[in-house]
């Protein structure tokens, strides 16, 4: 029989093109490589000359020996086996306001059963908690209506461009740098990618200028330009927006009539001092926007923050500012997936209403907390003074989210020797970097870039006690790399 797949019914040129055309950097062929060289090192230590790989290329906290929130845990498996809510060493193992949690909780499942279905919007009392959250958090209204639970931030996104992708000539604005869930999307739902540049010199900021010129020059092709992507904290930038550029922002999108789609899954993730986040719900409130004057969908995960809860997938979507028959169809598309795994819903709504004063959980449970962000504060002050050390590297303060995207002025040696390896400069860097270190980073092409720049980006999360070797590793590659590519 044929082992060459000449026989097989399809081919690359009967696949739906948009997937063909789609790209996702952050688990390219780098990864996959860097897969390959773990088995070699399993298998066969000491075959390279380094003896570990280090993931600097995705924001998986676990994945890289971040414990989970206690709390969380206890509640999860209190849950998950209601059982033990009826032994009497549970009392001693397990804290009394996870019991109640869990209690609570279990009291608004249909037969305390996580293992079953769930409305598709997501288990009603549980959006009442994120409701509660929100309206915490803001300090206006929210209502559980408003609330779908989603498995991460990711469906969440997928849903909203395949309500508001009608055909190619729909556009939604994106930032570049950006995180390619969105350009992934819009190009697997059929619509056109509209960059607006983030403004590097001024430390990624956002100008409403831009914003102006991207969608005027999009309308004059013919574009139907529908929605402004806004990621805050920034990925893969580490920009915390300014409650002022916030404002101007609500504004841009209600005087053009566009739907606002606000990525803030690192609201937890703040590190500059000087810097507060705000979530765009609250911005517009205060700015006397009601309901029926912006077109609002906000996302938030459990992915992120100082949980990290990667695996659960637990997210949600504020999904506001629609008409009645619009949200009809939203709900129709959640409907078509069932609903979203139960511990990602009951995990979203803990990160929404976690302990609080006077529970038994919340000295350790703020402990936990603390020790996780202020260890993260560091490791991305000691990653971006060690990539400013670099020669032609130069690298913005990440006042939040989890990652650094340092510019790299590459040679012209290097950039040659890419063109002959046919490839992009920035990825024969880390390739080059991979195969030397064991260190992943994600070429900066991968987000966007203005062209003729090039960048990387690495995230701040490996153990606090492995940033000096990643150092280490990455400073004498890098002199290394530029004495061979600099004359």
């Amino acid at each position: 029989m044929a082992s060459d797949y000449s026989s097989s019914p399809i081919t690359l040129n009967d696949l739906n093109p948009k997937v063909l055309k789609c790209a996702y950097a952050i688990r390219g062929e780098i990864v996959t490589h860097a897969q390959t060289l773990q088995q070699d090192l399993t298998e066969n230590p000491g075959s390279h000359p380094f003896n570990e790989i280090l993931y600097c290329n995705i924001g998986n906290p676990h994945s890289l020996g971040q414990k989970p929130i206690s709390f969380f845990r206890e509640v999860l498996a209190l849950c998950d086996h209601p059982l033990l809510l009826d032994r009497s060493e549970t009392k001693a193992l397990f804290s009394a306001d996870s019991i109640e949690q869990a209690i609570q909780i279990l009291d608004q499942i249909p037969c305390r059963a996580t293992g079953a279905y769930s409305h598709s919007q997501g288990i009603k009392g549980l959006r009442d908690k994120i409701a509660s959250g929100i309206e915490v958090r803001d300090g206006f209204p929210a209502d559980p209506n408003d609330i779908f639970l989603t498995d991460g931030a990711s469906p969440a996104v997928h849903m909203m461009m395949q309500l508001l992708i009608g055909s190619e000539n729909d556009g939604i604005l994106c930032p570049i740098p950006q995180y390619p869930l969105y350009s992934a999307s819009i190009t697997l739902h059929g619509g056109t990618h509209i960059s607006y540049y983030l403004d590097e010199e001024t430390g990624w900021a956002l100008e409403i200028s831009e914003l102006e010129n991207q969608l005027k020059t999009a309308r004059s092709r013919g574009v139907n330009v529908k929605a402004l992507v806004v990621i805050n904290p920034g990925n893969p930038t580490g920009r915390v927006l300014a409650e002022a550029n916030q404002q101007e922002i609500v504004e841009f999108c209600w005087k053009e009539g566009l739907v606002l789609l606000a990525d803030e899954v690192y609201q937890e993730n703040v590190y500059a001092p000087d810097k507060q986040f705000h979530s765009f719900k609250k911005i517009s409130r205060s700015m006397g926007f009601g309901e029926k004057d912006i077109s609002l969908v906000s996302f938030h995960s459990a992915s992120k923050g100082y949980y990290g809860e990667c695996g659960k997938r637990g997210g949600y979507m504020e999904f506001t500012g629609f008409s009645p028959e619009i949200r009809e169809q939203i709900y129709k598309v959640a409907s078509v997936n069932l609903c979203s795994n139960i511990s990602g819903q009951i995990l979203a709504s803990l990160i929404m209403i976690p302990p609080k004063v006077g529970d038994e959980s919340y000295e350790s449970f703020s402990a936990e907390k603390e020790a996780i962000l202020s260890s993260l504060a560091r490791r991305a002050k000691i990653l971006e003074d060690a990539f400013n050390s670099l020669e032609g590297v130069t690298c913005y303060n990440a006042e939040g989210a989890l990652y650094s995207f340092p510019r790299i002025n590459l040679p012209d040696k290097a950039i040659k020797a890419a063109e002959e390896a046919k490839t992009a400069p920035d990825a024969f860097y880390a390739w080059r970097l991979l195969n030397a270190t064991g260190i992943v980073i994600v070429l900066g092409s991968g987000f966007g870039q203005r062209p003729g720049t090039w960048h990387f980006r690495c995230t701040i999360l490996p153990q606090e006690e492995k940033i000096p070797a990643i150092v280490s590793r990455f400073t004498q590659f890098h002199k290394q790399f530029m004495d061979e590519f600099r004359g």
